[in-house]
Order: structure tokens, then sequence, then C-alpha cells
């Protein structure tokens, strides 16, 4: 597609964006509070055509987080606050400064110096933390990923997942301590065995979030196949000994 044709067809969108907080009773009445809970859910959507790899289904949740934007820009301006061509301007700017190896006359290696040179920009717009960047209402696994990948681009890392993996141990070994004693401190002692994980995810270059999703989903394909099995031979899991279970389980893997 051209670019006049992208024009266009965002622009398109404006108008039938005024036209709808004119005319439609539904969309008269939202605000930027009523739409953030959508707005979570589309992301969700989102996210699930890109684990199914769901090329169709990525280009229509695209088109539904787009829709949000325009829809807070439009409250933005109607507010007298900012609209689309703030909204714009603000990220082009922002991109703009961020990338000097491209706009200006930095020199940069690889793609690891990029996202060090981006945090240490961010200290110099203002910012009194590298971390204040990660949102406190990102789920903690995710969270964990994006605090390590920020204290990595001011050089607070380990060389390699050698040193990561023995980190893990350490923290296995902890934890076990803790739980023999029964002592108070086991669930700190496990979130540090999960915080280490992902850590050593991230050397793999794995997305932990992903990966446990993706295993999530496997243990329901099986399980439901678990279910069905023992339903065509009329009997029902709650009534089977795990090693019962377990045959089935195990014919699941193959499915």
């Amino acid at each position: 597609m051209s670019r006049e044709k992208e024009k266009e067809a965002f622009g398109r969108l404006l108008d039938i964006m005024d036209d709808l907080r004119a005319k439609c009773p539904w969309d008269m009445k939202q605000t930027m509070e009523s739409l953030r809970h959508l707005t979570i859910e589309e992301t969700y959507e989102l996210n699930d055509a890109i684990l199914e790899e769901n090329l169709d289904e990525i280009k229509k949740e695209l088109g539904d987080i787009l829709l949000h934007i325009v829809f807070y820009a439009k409250i933005g301006s109607e507010k007298k606050s900012f609209g689309m061509t703030e909204v714009i301007d603000g990220i082009c700017e922002k991109l703009i400064s961020r990338h000097p190896h491209i706009y200006g006359d930095v020199v940069v290696a690889d793609e690891e110096e990029v996202k060090a040179n981006w945090e240490k920009l961010k200290l110099k717009e203002g910012k009194k933390s590298v971390l204040e960047g990660v949102p406190s209402s990102l789920p903690p696994l995710v969270k964990a990923l994006r605090i390590q990948d920020k204290v990595r681009g001011v050089g607070f890392d380990w060389d390699h997942k050698g040193q990561v993996w023995e980190k893990v141990k350490e923290e296995m070994q902890e934890l076990h301590e803790e739980v023999e004693r029964e002592s108070d401190k086991v669930e700190d002692e496990f979130g540090d065995v999960l915080f280490s994980l992902v850590n050593y995810a991230r050397f793999l270059g794995l997305n932990p979030d992903d990966a446990l999703e993706r295993t999530n989903r496997k243990f329901i394909r099986r399980f439901q196949y678990m279910e069905k099995a023992a339903a065509e031979d009329k009997r029902q899991l709650s009534e089977m000994t795990l090693e019962e279970m377990d045959v089935y389980w195990e014919e699941s893997k193959g499915q």
C-alpha cells in the first residue's frame, strides 16, 4: 500500500471516530477510565493472536488497538489537553531524540549499544532512575523481565549464562533450606528463584512469559484430551487413581 493510501485510511478512521463520538450513545458515554479495561483486554487478545501466529487475527486486533488510541486522543482533544497530532508528534520527536545513531552523529556497534544509549538518554531527559519506565501494574513475570532489561542497559548484568545458572542453583538451595526450616522466608526465597529463572531465560534469548504461556496451553490441551478420552471410556477422572490417569496423560503427548 502506498503512503498516500495509508494516510487516507488513517484520516478515514479519524472521521469515523468524530461521527461515533457525536452520534453513537455508547461512544458518546465513554471516558478514558471506562476504556482502560477494554484496552487491556484488546492487548491480551493481540497477545493471543501473536502466540498462535495467526496473522489474520493479528491484523484485526491491531485495528482494535488503533481504534482505542484514536479514541483516547479524541477524548484528549475534547478536554483541550491533546489530540492525535500531539500524540503522533510526541512519539516522532522521542524516536528521533532516542536514535542519535540514525538522526545524529553517534556511532553504535550493535543493538546492545542502542539499548544502553536509550537508557542514558532517558536519564538526561530528567528521569531519576532507569526503572521509572517500568509500569507498576505490569504482571510480575513481565515486570521482572523489564527490570532486568532496564538495568542491563546501564551495565548491571552478568557476563555469561553460566554465572546466571549458578545463581539459579544458589537460590534454589536457599529455598530448599528455608522450606526445611519451615521459616517465614519461604515466600521471599521462592520469589528469588523465579526472578533468577527469568534472568536465565533472558540469557537464553527466551521470553519467560511466552514460555510459561505455551506450557499453560500445552497442559490445557493434554488435560482436556484426558477428560475426553476418559469420557469415551465411560470413566471419570475424579474416580481414577493417579496411575490410571497417567496412562491417558502419556497418550495425550502423542496427540
